[in-house]
């Protein structure tokens, strides 16, 4: 015997299914004010401190790692990150740049090789940082660090340079 609206399970047992059932959905997650973002880093052991290079701009750091944010021109915004995460060097947020074979730390004053530590400690403190303050995570930030700069030695100043023959008799061709 058939009940309309009901299936049989593996056991032989009927079971209802209900056409007015609908699935509970994600409600959407309330983002911080700025103020309410840095209140939220400092209960998460972040180090907050104001930075005197930007109007309102704090320097958020952990793990060796840090960033600066600014308030959004949206009140209601968690902030926008002035200088995106980076290594911590003598007080100064160092760039990531991807040179093709090697990732590299540069500052100001230096510029050192990038070990696995420091690029684990820029992830980690990127993934929390965006997760307490509402800032938006992009997917291929979340796979592993992103550069700030990429400098390939074969693409370097390839712009400048002539097309060979053949793509000179192409050209002339079309």
């Amino acid at each position: 015997m058939s009940i309309p609206g009901s299936r049989k399970a593996s056991t032989g047992k009927l079971i209802p299914i209900l056409a007015d059932w609908m699935a509970a959905m994600a409600k959407k997650t309330r983002k911080p004010n700025f103020n309410e973002a840095l209140d939220a880093l400092r209960s998460h052991s972040f180090d907050v401190q104001s930075y005197s290079g930007a109007l309102g701009g704090m320097l958020v750091a952990k793990y060796g790692a840090a960033a600066v944010m600014i308030p959004a021109t949206d009140k209601s915004a968690p902030g926008v990150l002035m200088i995106s995460p980076g290594i911590m060097v003598r007080g100064e947020v160092a760039r990531l740049v991807d040179r093709g074979y090697q990732k590299f730390i540069k500052s100001a004053q230096y510029e050192l090789p990038a070990t696995a530590a420091h690029l684990q400690a820029v992830h980690k403190f990127s993934e929390e940082l965006k997760e307490l303050t509402g800032i938006q995570s992009l997917y291929n930030e979340a796979l592993g660090t992103v550069s700030d700069i990429y400098l390939y030695d074969r693409l370097q100043d390839r712009e400048d340079l002539e097309p060979d023959a053949g793509q000179k008799q192409l050209a002339a061709d079309h």
